[in-house]
């Protein structure tokens, strides 16, 4: 009989150790879980800080860009106000090579 007592007490151990083990795999697939969605937001919030930045520059470059067109389209405009007929020139000299080099196609 005392070898039945001790088969079931080690039976109850068993069964108890099975379900702690249970437990606590329970409680580490939550911990990871957790983890996994932290790591995802820093993720998220280092990917959505990286196009802010990266869209940020690229509207100052546009920005730069455009004011450096304007500042060349005025140059050009105080130019021919100033040269008017050097200007009639250039465009007549350009049309006729433009011209020149259609006919030839």
């Amino acid at each position: 009989m005392a070898q039945a007592d001790d088969a079931e007490k080690f039976a109850r151990k068993l069964a108890e150790d099975y379900t702690a083990l249970r437990d606590d795999i329970t409680k580490l697939s939550e911990t990871v879980s957790k983890l996994v969605s932290r790591q995802a937001d820093v993720a998220s919030d280092r990917v959505s800080e990286v196009v802010g930045t990266a869209k940020a520059a690229l509207t100052d470059s546009a920005e730069r860009a455009q004011e450096r067109v304007k500042g060349i389209g005025a140059d050009i405009e105080s130019s021919i106000e100033r040269n008017p007929y050097s200007a009639v020139l250039i465009a007549l000299g350009v049309g006729l090579a433009l011209g020149l080099l259609n006919r030839s196609r």
